[in-house]
Formats: C-alpha cells, sequence, structure tokens
C-alpha cells in the first residue's frame, strides 16, 4: 500500500542498554539514509525505542495525536506493540522513504470518572483497572449501555481496548482480538462466586459504541490504573468508559498480519 514518504522522525527511547544501543543504530541509519531527526513536535512519525512500556510513554508523552504516524522499534522484552526488529531497520527505512507501508487506525480507550464533586476524563491506549483502594473486596454495579449486567464482587474489574487485549488482560484469562475490531473488554478479576455471591466469570467482548459503567458500592476509595499508572480517587460515584472517536495511526509493514505477530510473540 502507497502512503506519503516520511521525512521527519522524533524518537523515544528507554534508559536500557538495549534500547541505548538500538537507539544509536538507530540514529546512524536515519542519518545515512538523509532523513531529519528532530525533538520538536513537528514530525511525521514517532518511533519507540525499547518494549511494550517505552510505547505507552510515548503515548503519555505526545497524547497520541492523530495527525501523527507512531512505530515501535523492539529493543525489549515482549515488545508486542513493536513492528521493527534492529536487524530489519534497512528495510523498513526504504519502506518509510518510499510510502510503502500500511496505516492502521487503533482507537483509543475514554474513560470518565465522576467524583461528588467534580470529573475527570482520561485516556489509554491499552486498559483501564478498577480496584478498591485498600486492595479489599471491590463491590461494583456493571451497567452496559443502561442495562444491568451484574453486581460484581472480586478483586477488580478490568477494561481493555483491542490493542491492550494482549497485554494485562491477557493475564487474567481475557481474550485476543485483532487491533482492526475496534472492540472493549469487560474481564473480572478473581470475581467471588458463592451461594452469595454471583459474578460472571468470563471476559465480555463488546462493540465499538458500548457504555460501559462501574458504580461503586460500599467503597473507601477507588484505585484506577490506566496504562499501568495507578491514581487513587475519593468519593466515586460512577466511572464510564468507552471507545473514543480520536484514535492513534501505527504504521505496519505491508507483510505485516496479526496471526504471524500472535505466533512470533506468544509461541514461537
Amino acid at each position: 500500500m502507497k502512503h506519503s514518504p516520511v521525512r521527519t522522525v522524533r524518537l523515544f527511547g528507554n534508559d536500557t542498554m538495549k534500547a541505548i544501543r538500538a537507539k544509536e543504530e538507530l540514529i546512524q541509519k536515519l542519518k545515512e539514509k538523509e532523513f531529519v531527526i528532530t525533538d520538536a513536535d513537528d514530525y511525521d512519525l514517532g518511533i519507540s525505542i525499547g518494549g511494550d512500556g517505552a510505547f505507552l510513554r510515548m503515548g503519555k508523552e505526545t497524547n497520541f495525536p492523530n495527525d501523527k504516524l507512531f512505530v515501535g522499534l523492539a529493543a525489549g522484552t515482549l515488545a508486542f506493540s513493536s513492528e521493527v526488529e534492529v536487524e530489519d531497520l534497512d528495510s523498513f527505512l526504504e519502506d518509510l522513504k518510499k510510502g510503502t507501508y500500511q496505516v492502521e487506525l487503533v482507537a483509543l480507550q475514554k474513560t470518565t470518572i465522576k467524583m461528588k464533586h467534580k470529573s475527570e476524563t482520561c485516556y489509554s491506549l491499552n486498559e483501564i483497572v478498577v480496584r478498591e483502594k485498600d486492595l479489599n473486596t471491590i463491590h461494583l454495579e456493571v451497567w452496559i449501555d443502561k442495562h444491568k449486567l451484574e453486581n460484581f464482587q472480586g478483586d477488580g474489574i478490568l477494561l481493555s481496548s483491542s490493542f491492550g487485549s494482549t497485554a494485562y488482560n491477557l493475564s487474567f484469562g481475557g481474550a485476543i482480538v485483532p487491533n482492526s475490531f475496534h472492540t472493549l473488554q469487560l474481564t473480572s478479576i478473581a470475581p467471588l462466586n458463592s451461594k452469595v455471591y454471583r459474578t460472571l466469570r468470563n471476559s465480555i467482548i463488546l462493540p465499538s459504541r458500548t457504555k460501559v459503567e462501574l458504580i461503586p458500592r460500599k467503597s473507601n476509595g477507588i484505585i484506577i490504573t490506566r496504562d499501568g499508572e495507578n491514581k487513587t480517587y475519593e468519593d466515586v460515584q460512577k466511572i464510564t468508559t468507552t471507545l473514543s472517536k480520536k484514535g492513534i495511526h501505527l504504521v505496519r509493514r505491508n507483510e505485516y498480519h496479526f496471526i504471524e505477530k500472535i505466533q512470533d510473540k506468544f509461541l514461537s
């Protein structure tokens, strides 16, 4: 697929030795191929160098503007978010210069936390996790598009995007969902099931326009983890999450296939 050639790049790197070496090699090759490297906000492509954490930090630093392209250079552990290996840099940079690459739109997750006297809205790429502040059992009413699903009791609720389905969600038995599906996934964390409590054990995959509402009961404060970053909230009345109209544009190689990525990262 043909797109506009990339000319200007901005680099976002980890400080591990592996990432530092990869960044040095990348800078050398970018200069050899006459790309412009900048620290300013005027760039065509943002490149994270490291693993999945580096990719998320790039998002938090830039707020993922939708007029930019983004890609990850693998120099971490799993690096599922990364599209390019160091040994493939030469061919990848040639593709960028020629405009021979794919662009995949990934929807961001929008979450609004309504408290007694104020509200706060935030965006996430992978997921949010909702837990009790003291990490005791949390009690939540779960509503989906104004239809009550359940009274949840357990360690917490995880709500992930399709992009985040291969991240924390996977650790709790959630399903792997291709990025192009633009879904939300609701996954229970250690749900209680007994004669007293009846809680759904399985994940639910929901369409893109779905609105999920969580209403705390008996809460002493809520911890919301957004893409690995914790924040505590008091007097929470309702948490609403949905997929945003805002998204990010990821660069993919023309030979990219989601199933091959799954096989390579999880089964090889």
